[in-house]
């Protein structure tokens, strides 16, 4: 048997300071603002999480790609060449092609590498969804859990992992086909602020509309409240489009409504946030649904 390695993804949107405490590997993906392509690393070397929406506000466009199947090989065969199995925790298949390609370059590395494990799970999750299902997994790994059975808890739980999460501009959910012109415009008019989660299937969903931003992310925490499983023993995270103000506020809120001690903050990073903008404030959790 093995020893394994946990890998993922940038879009987890995870601090250097979790990716040390976790040791697991992230894969950077790409994108492209102001025809020039960056790579989304956790250390930000490239470009700032910060300047990065400066650039978004001064009305640059940002497009994404995802990770290729060469990529997925030659870092997972890496890992099998230093003597462990590999388990790959994925975006969201709803969101990307990026666990399309990793589950592709598995099936040729089984092949090649056939005393190994290489196991990719969807994490139908995006940002620090996505980074908190990769941090429970590497407790169970580092409680002693077999990769088999780390994924296996992953796939019974990954839609237990509530995403809610509102937007400041409008206009960015309009660019990615998430919301009509017509309704960015009113609802930008009106200070309308929608309130959204990832849905089973790991798209992003509107669930209702609250007017004013301190209103949208009070209903965060109140979706919390309603659903959430042991909320004072868990760990939370919460991730934001650089608005840090606005992530201090949720987090005390849900200190206070639901007694959470071990609240984790960080950016969204620049793939997630090309699509969301700046002022995205998101809440996870452990719920009794997503």
């Amino acid at each position: 048997m093995h020893p394994y390695r946990i890998l993922t993804d940038s879009t987890t949107d995870l601090p250097l300071e979790i990716i040390a405490e976790l040791d697991i590997t992230v894969l950077p993906m790409t994108y492209t603002i102001d025809g020039k392509s960056y790579h989304n690393d956790p250390d930000e070397h490239e470009l700032s999480a910060h300047d990065f929406y400066e650039m978004l506000r001064a009305g640059k466009l940002s497009t994404t790609s995802q990770i290729n199947i060469e990529t997925f090989k030659d870092e997972a065969g890496r890992l099998a060449r230093e003597g462990f199995d590999v388990l790959y925790i994925a975006f969201s298949s709803g969101l990307s092609g990026t666990y399309n390609s990793a589950r592709l370059a598995f099936e040729e590395l089984r092949e090649e590498y056939p005393e190994h494990k290489f196991i990719a799970v969807d994490s139908l999750a995006a940002s620090m969804g996505e980074g908190l299902l990769v941090y429970h997994a590497a407790k169970l790994q580092q409680g002693g859990s077999t990769i088999e059975e780390t994924a296996q808890w992953l796939l019974d739980n990954r839609l237990h992992l509530a995403h809610w999460f509102t937007v400041d501009d409008l206009n960015h959910l309009k660019r990615g086909g998430r919301l009509s012109g017509a309704a960015a415009f009113f609802g930008t008019v009106l200070n309308i602020k929608p309130v959204l989660h990832t849905d089973d299937e790991g798209h992003l969903v509107p669930m209702e509309k609250v007017r004013g931003r301190k209103a949208s992310l009070t209903a965060l925490v109140a979706r919390m409240k309603a659903d959430a499983v042991n909320p004072a023993e868990q760990t939370v995270f919460i991730s934001h489009g650089d608005c840090l103000a606005d992530a201090e506020f949720v987090a005390e809120l849900v200190r206070s409504e639901c007694g959470t001690k071990d609240i984790r903050i960080h950016t969204i990073g620049p793939v997630i946030g090309s699509h969301s903008g700046p002022g995205t404030i998101a809440l996870f959790y452990l719920g009794t649904k997503r």
